[in-house]
């Protein structure tokens, strides 16, 4: 049932929000006045008369405009004090990506989101829990520089996880751990070595972090998935390859974060089942 408010409460309503609007932009009503081209009186009178009647649609437009607000915000129409082209901007956006997760931008999700639940997908196994030898095999010929720089990056985050900044569950196609442990697909021409060494480190650091680290394995052939990271309530990242898809409206964060319990819901291989699983693998190809 949609909500009528009465013409006196939406009234005062524009009263209190164009005095807050006015004080967070630091503008005086005779400034706004002059810029708005009414007599400074006009604003006085609208922040405190105490009858039900609103300015015209120009002044209420010609105040948005200026303190950089919606006039439905104003008008009590909404909550959302953004104007529309701001809404647009900061509720959606496509950054580049770069080849691993260690750039600048994916790193200041992950200090934004400090203290919150994240929600991974990743591409292949989660970066910031690979190994060196992992690494380097596989991104050294994607930076201009030392890859050193990223796998400190990597271990910089691991060292965050480790200190309980965040909790993270991670979902992971079942096969994509199974093809790692066979060196198949992706992962071939990757030594047997390297791959065992990077079994037991999971191990060694799940065992470590766990429960602040959870891991469930889900069948992609039931269930689909592209790579996405859930940041907390505050925004959502989808990867297509060049770029991120980012959302920060909550709508879309909560649909993602939805699909995101499904894989866990659907999983497998429960988080707690992770380290038998693991030594299953490690049996079975080493």
């Amino acid at each position: 049932m949609t909500y009528k408010m009465d013409k006196r409460e939406r009234a005062a309503r524009f009263r209190n929000r164009l005095q807050q609007a006015l004080e967070n932009s630091r503008m005086s009503q005779s400034a706004l006045a002059k810029t708005i081209g009414v007599e400074r009186s006009t604003i006085s009178q609208l922040l405190n008369g105490q009858d039900a009647r609103l300015p015209n649609a120009h002044v209420v437009g010609e105040c948005a405009a200026v303190l950089n607000v919606s006039a439905d915000w104003l008008l009590g129409l909404t909550d959302m004090p953004q104007q529309a082209g701001d809404l647009l901007r900061t509720s959606f956006a496509m950054p580049k990506a770069a080849r691993a997760a260690a750039d600048e931008e994916i790193f200041n999700w992950h200090q934004e989101a400090a203290g919150y639940k994240i929600r991974h997908v990743p591409a292949t196994l989660p970066d910031m829990l690979k190994i060196r030898g992992v690494l380097r095999w596989e991104y050294a010929s994607h930076f201009e520089g030392s890859p050193d720089d990223v796998i400190a990056a990597y271990e910089e985050r691991l060292e965050l996880l480790k200190g309980r900044g965040s909790d993270y569950e991670i979902a992971l196609p079942k096969h994509e751990i199974d093809s790692f442990a066979a060196g198949t697909g992706y992962y071939h021409g990757l030594s047997a070595d390297v791959r065992r060494a990077q079994l037991e480190t999971l191990l060694e650091v799940y065992d470590e972090v766990f429960p602040s680290l959870r891991i469930f394995l889900f069948d992609a052939k039931r269930i689909f998935s592209a790579p996405i990271t859930v940041f907390g309530p505050l925004l959502s990242a989808v990867y297509i390859g060049q770029s991120y898809i980012v959302f920060r409206d909550s709508d879309r964060v909560k649909l993602l974060t939805h699909h995101f319990d499904t894989l866990i819901r659907e999983a497998e291989v429960d988080a707690r089942a992770i380290p038998a699983y693991l030594n299953t693998l490690i049996r079975q190809f080493f």
